[in-house]
C-alpha cells in the first residue's frame, strides 16, 4: 500500500522547491487585477455563470458541457460519486488523486501498471471497466498520449475521464481532448499550475452533457468561491491565451535546460512534456537531496514506481544548476 495523499506541497516546506508543478514566475498584471477586483463581490454569494460561459468559449463547448469546479480535486470527488461504478479503473503511474477519491466513495479501484516507457495500451484495459481515468500529459511519467488513442478507450457505457491539469504546459495543445464534443468523455482542467493560484482552487470540467449535469447535481453548493470564478474567467480570455503560449514555450526551454543537465550526468529519466520529469537516480538520492534542502518529489508513491524514482519540477535554468550540482556530488 502506498499513501495516495502524498503531494509534493508537503515534501518543499523550507526548501529550495522542485517538488511542486507550479509556474516558477509571477501572476501576470492582469490576474492580479482580477482578482483583487473579485473581492468587491464577496458579500453576495458566488455565481459561476460567468465563468462557465468563458470556459464554454473558450473550447468552443456548449454551456451545458461545462462544470466549474474547486480545482480538479473536487472533479475527481464528482466523478466517483457521480455512479455505482462496477469496475473503476485507474491507470497508473499518474496523480493518485483520483484513485484516492475513489476508495474514499466505497470503490474498489483496479490499478492498470503501466511499464516503463508508460505509454498508454487500450488493450491492458478491462473490456469490462464502466470507469477509466488518465493523465494526459502524465503526471509523474510526462508522457503526452495521441488523442487518437484516448479515444479508443471508449466502450458504450464506459465513462473516460481525462485529467488535463498540465496540457496547459504543451505548446498549441495538439492532443487536447477539451475541444472535442466525444460521448462517453470528459475532460479535467486546472488553473492552479499554469497560473501560480493553487491557493485558489479553480478548474472546470467540459465533456459529456449527461456526465456533466450528473456531476452538477453532486456538487456542493457554492464550492467554487467568487475569486475562483473570476480566476476562471480571466484565465479563459484572449489575453491569457497569449500568455499560456509564452509560458507553454518558456517551460519547454527550462525543461530542456534539466533534461540536458539530467543526461550529461548520465541520469535515466523518461523524454517529458510537461513542467516536471521523471528521473531514476537509485536509492537514498532523494533523502540526499533533502539533506542538502533540495526538495523534489518522491515517486515511491505513485503505483508502479519505486525509491529509485523522483520527479523533478522544472525551474529556471539557475535554479536547475543548483540541483544538478548536487547530484554531481553525489558519490
Amino acid at each position: 500500500m502506498v499513501d495516495l495523499r502524498h503531494h509534493g506541497d508537503v515534501e518543499a516546506r523550507g526548501m529550495l522547491d522542485l517538488a511542486v508543478n507550479v509556474y516558477d514566475g509571477p501572476r501576470p498584471p492582469w490576474l492580479d487585477a482580477a482578482l483583487r477586483s473579485s473581492l468587491g463581490e464577496v458579500g453576495a454569494y458566488p455565481d459561476p455563470s460567468a465563468a462557465r460561459a468563458a470556459v464554454a468559449a473558450h473550447h468552443g463547448r456548449a454551456e451545458e458541457e461545462v462544470l466549474v469546479t474547486a480545482g480538479a480535486a473536487e472533479a475527481f470527488t464528482l466523478v466517483a460519486r457521480l455512479r455505482p461504478w462496477r469496475r473503476p479503473v485507474v491507470v497508473h503511474p499518474q496523480f493518485t488523486e483520483p484513485h484516492a477519491a475513489l476508495e474514499q466513495a466505497g470503490h474498489e479501484v483496479t490499478a492498470v501498471l503501466l511499464p516503463e516507457p508508460f505509454t498508454l495500451d487500450p488493450a491492458l484495459v478491462p473490456d469490462d471497466a464502466d470507469l477509466v481515468v488518465v493523465g494526459n500529459p502524465t503526471n509523474p511519467t510526462g508522457v503526452l498520449h495521441p488523442a487518437v488513442t484516448l479515444g479508443a478507450l471508449r466502450r458504450p457505457g464506459r465513462l473516460v475521464v481525462v485529467d488535463e491539469a498540465f496540457m496547459d504546459c504543451v505548446p498549441g495543445e495538439p492532443e487536447s481532448l477539451a475541444g472535442v464534443p466525444l460521448e462517453g468523455v470528459v475532460v479535467l482542467r486546472s488553473l492552479t499550475k499554469h497560473w501560480g493560484i493553487p491557493g485558489i482552487r479553480a478548474g472546470y470540467v467540459v465533456g459529456d452533457p449527461d456526465a456533466v449535469a450528473g456531476m452538477a447535481l453532486a456538487q456542493t453548493p457554492w464550492s467554487v468561491g467568487t475569486t475562483a470564478a473570476a480566476a476562471v474567467v480571466a484565465c479563459t480570455s484572449h489575453e491569457a491565451a497569449r500568455e499560456a503560449t509564452r509560458r507553454a514555450e518558456q517551460i519547454r526551454d527550462w525543461r530542456e535546460h534539466l533534461e540536458k543537465g539530467l543526461a550529461d550526468l548520465g541520469v535515466h529519466h523518461r523524454p517529458a512534456t510537461a513542467s516536471f520529469v521523471l528521473a531514476q537516480v537509485g536509492g537514498g538520492v532523494h533523502a540526499a537531496l533533502r539533506e542538502r534542502r533540495i526538495a523534489v518529489r518522491r515517486a515511491d508513491t505513485f503505483p508502479g514506481l519505486d525509491g529509485t524514482w523522483i520527479r523533478i519540477a522544472v525551474r529556471p535554468p539557475d535554479t536547475t544548476d543548483e540541483l544538478l550540482r548536487a547530484l554531481r556530488a553525489m558519490p
